[in-house]
């Protein structure tokens, strides 16, 4: 492989995603690991030596600018607190680098607007980072849906929780103003794996939320209403046994997905039912999502490609998570805008 077809990456942040994530930049095929970079002093070199120990030549700062003035860098992966997600890719952005930056992207719409326009004007890619997609068994969730096996799609259910340990309770330090909480966290997962079976933005939201001393949601659910009747449940929690699922449901039948927050081992399973009586389960080929991510992006930003989150589907799930937000808070029916 020639040097034109390999991106080279940064990592801003040495957040505990990196388990997943760095070895993922590092085994892409499209993709070279080339920085990293904390705030905390020798948190980056612990972090490569954690998860990469046989990587060389690996820059480490622990300054996140020092990163971002490496002419070496051409993307950057962003991990930092949800707070700090729109300052730090827009800083990233205006020094003219790539960014696959880590859901959510950003807390408000504004941001991201101001995130889109500064992409276009320094002409790089910038992408959110929901690795789920790029699993292959959702793929073949949207093959059944389109085979008219189910029917007219009519219900969407997401799931989303596990039970927060101690070591994870800064995730509820900030406030949801701040980012923290449940649906900063989980939440988007759910909005997003909901929204992604429709062709059409929701008319409204209705939520109820479970709060803590910080002001921050540790559980939530409630209901996007879609046009003609059609709608999607959303429930997350940071106090239910863990599970990552959704199931769709049409006038003919459902397909459930079982585990959206696959591991690379992990052997992917779905299945589906009809009103007939038809029935089936799928086990599917284990895949690294968080892999397959990597190499999307480095192949959009490599053959000047969009990439196939865009910044439209990250304005609207901010836009519906603000809205699922408004509700729960204030108690009625928050209308999407």
């Amino acid at each position: 492989m020639n040097e034109q077809s390999i991106l080279r990456w940064g990592i801003l942040g040495a957040a505990r995603v990196n388990e997943r994530l760095l070895p993922a930049i590092v085994e892409a095929s499209n993709s070279e690991l080339v920085a990293i970079a904390s705030r905390r002093p020798g948190a980056a070199a612990e972090t490569l030596a954690k998860y990469a120990p046989q990587q060389q030549g690996v820059q480490v700062y622990d300054q996140l600018e020092a990163l971002l003035d490496d002419a070496n860098v051409e993307a950057v992966y962003l991990p930092l607190a949800n707070r700090e997600h729109a300052e730090w890719t827009l800083r990233a952005i205006e020094r003219g680098k790539h960014v696959l930056c880590e859901k959510p992207m950003a807390l408000r719409v504004a941001d991201i607007e101001a995130i889109e326009a500064a992409a276009r004007r320094r002409q790089v890619t910038v992408m959110e980072g929901f690795m789920y997609r790029f699993h292959p068994q959702h793929a073949r969730v949207q093959e059944l849906v389109r085979s008219g096996l189910i029917g007219e799609l009519r219900f969407v259910r997401a799931s989303y929780s596990f039970m927060m340990r101690p070591a994870r309770m800064y995730r509820l330090s900030e406030n949801i103003e701040n980012g923290g909480g449940a649906m900063w966290d989980i939440g988007c997962y759910a909005i997003h794996s909901a929204r992604m079976w429709f062709d059409e933005d929701p008319v409204s939201v209705t939520a109820t939320a479970k709060y803590v001393d910080s002001g921050a949601d540790i559980s939530t659910s409630g209901i996007l209403n879609f046009r003609d009747g059609k709608r999607a449940h959303f429930d997350f929690s940071f106090e239910c046994a863990r599970r990552s699922e959704y199931e769709i449901t049409g006038t003919k039948g459902g397909v459930k997905c079982h585990t959206v927050w696959q591991l690379p081992g992990d052997v992917p399973e779905i299945s589906w039912w009809t009103e007939d009586g038809r029935r089936g389960e799928e086990r599917l080929p284990a895949a690294n999502h968080f892999r397959l991510e990597v190499e999307h992006f480095s192949e959009c930003v490599l053959k000047g490609q969009p990439p196939r989150l865009s910044l439209e589907d990250a304005k609207a799930n901010c836009r519906t998570i603000v809205a699922a937000l408004r509700s729960a808070a204030e108690g009625h029916v928050a209308k999407w805008e």
